[in-house]
């Protein structure tokens, strides 16, 4: 599965400088592909050719633009699964998961693409002139590795929709769906240089990006960490940067709710992609009373997970992404147990029956005081903290108290005080009993977790400009 070339100008072409990185299988810890490392000079070449497609394709019509984003819809939905193989092949997502969520949901923002920019306004009557939106010009995405398909699409979706150009690095610890993704949208005729993927490491090819004068804007989803760090190097150019950072969510239980089902859904929701999902509500609260009920729902609800083989249609639960990642979770867990949190379920170390993988196993802590490390830190793992509160106000408190802000869960049986709960809580996003994700909906964080939105019409405003015509 080795692909060591980059796509930049609408052909597939070799790297400047030859250096290629082995890709593991998470679950065998095989080396089962190869990609290539880009360099400055690849970055280069790619925003030579995207500035060069930029002058027409933001000239574009809608009727020309709908017609690339249908052709790249039919090609997410003839590919689909081979993309959702792929994405267990490089980052362990259990292949039902990675069908059903991992490759459908990048279809679903394409297809709300199309269906935003049916209707959008770009243009408006306003006082005594008009209001344009244009396309912001060359833009600079660079996506995660534990959504690999769906962060590449809701970034390429609003930018190639909006008449933008596009200049994309994936994760190097999960590239080869971004590489499948981009045959796509070759075979969707493009112009050349309208969409182009060069692959490489955050240091090396996300700083070239973040920093290159040629890109007008940059959209970067990861860590806080990194996204920092490439704020500081798009504000030399005074570039927009768009971000969706990390998250430490709180799952507010109330107390006139189903107390073991509210568990149990809250369980499951922590562990959605094997705890690496930057909205996860990793933060349970629970009324005091209600502790040892809690528990023994929690440990229901672990009981029925299944970790193992992640191409077996029955296990729900894969390996970690890495090496890396795997002692990053693991240290934490030693963490919680150091700073004296009850051990629920789960707990240190690989499961017994798997000798091989980035396995860990869901982990439970009770009795976590907000100021633990397991209750302060993004673990992007299946580690739920549970902590107690005695009253409301202190519920809202306990949430409110993070540095991050990406999402909120409320659990109520009055929907009037879930309501009252939610519009407290500084989140981006909040679900209340249970809320399905909605692709038309913006998806974004408060705080550290970052600014800008994403997904349907607010994530289109992300890459126009808007400009003040006065006059006949």
């Amino acid at each position: 599965m080795d692909t060591l070339k980059f796509y930049i100008g609408g052909a597939w072409v070799d790297p400047a400088s030859p250096s290629a990185l082995d890709v593991e299988n998470p679950a065998t810890e095989e080396i089962f592909a190869r990609v290539s490392l880009g360099s400055a000079a690849d970055v280069d070449r790619a925003v030579v050719a995207a500035r060069r497609a930029f002058e027409t394709y933001s000239l574009t019509d809608v009727e020309e633009r709908l017609g690339y984003l249908n052709r790249i819809v039919a090609g997410l939905r003839a590919r689909l699964p081979e993309l959702a193989r792929t994405m267990t092949l490089e980052m362990g997502a259990p292949i039902t998961f990675a069908t059903e969520r991992q490759a459908t949901v990048a279809l679903f923002h394409f297809e709300e693409a199309v269906r935003v920019l049916a209707a959008y306004r770009f243009e408006e009557r306003m006082g005594e002139g008009v209001i344009r939106r244009e396309p912001i010009g060359v833009c600079g995405l660079i996506t995660p590795w534990n959504w690999p398909l769906n962060q590449v699409a809701s970034k390429v979706a609003p930018a190639l929709a909006t008449g933008c150009t596009v200049v994309l690095k994936p994760s190097e610890i999960a590239p080869l769906s971004a590489m499948l993704f981009a045959e796509v949208v070759h075979e969707a005729g493009l112009p050349p240089g309208v969409f182009n993927l060069v692959n490489g490491d955050g240091p090396t090819v996300g700083e070239a990006i973040a920093a290159h004068p040629g890109i007008d804007m940059v959209s970067f989803t990861g860590s806080t960490a990194a996204g920092v760090r490439v704020a500081k190097l798009a504000a030399d150019t005074v570039k927009r940067v768009a971000q969706e950072l990390g998250g430490k969510s709180a799952n507010i239980i109330l107390d006139d709710t189903d107390l073991r089902a509210a568990v149990i859904q809250g369980v499951h929701a922590c562990y959605t992609n094997g705890g690496q999902n930057c909205q996860s509500p990793t933060r349970m609260l629970v009324p005091r009373a209600a502790r040892e009920a809690a528990f023994e729902a929690a440990r229901e609800a672990v009981g029925t997970i299944r970790l193992g083989d992640p191409l077996d249609a029955a296990t729900t639960m894969g390996p970690l992404v890495s090496r890396v990642q795997s002692r990053k979770v693991q240290d934490l867990i030693r963490a919680g147990v150091e700073e004296g949190a009850t051990l629920v379920a789960g707990g240190p170390g690989r499961p017994a029956e798997l000798n091989r993988g980035h396995y860990a196993l869901p982990t439970v802590f009770g009795d976590v005081e907000p100021q633990m490390r397991i209750a302060r830190e993004e673990i992007f793992g299946p580690v739920l903290s549970i902590i107690s509160y005695d009253t409301e106000e202190e519920a809202i408190g306990i949430a409110n108290d993070t540095p991050f802000g990406l999402a909120g869960f409320v659990q109520s049986g009055n929907p009037d005080r879930a309501r009252r709960v939610a519009n407290r809580l500084r989140a981006g996003r909040v679900y209340i009993n249970g809320a399905t994700f909605d692709r038309s909906l913006p998806f974004g964080g408060y705080k550290q977790s970052g600014n800008g939105r994403e997904f349907g019409a607010f994530g289109f405003g992300e890459y126009l400009e808007v400009k003040a015509v006065l006059g006949n």
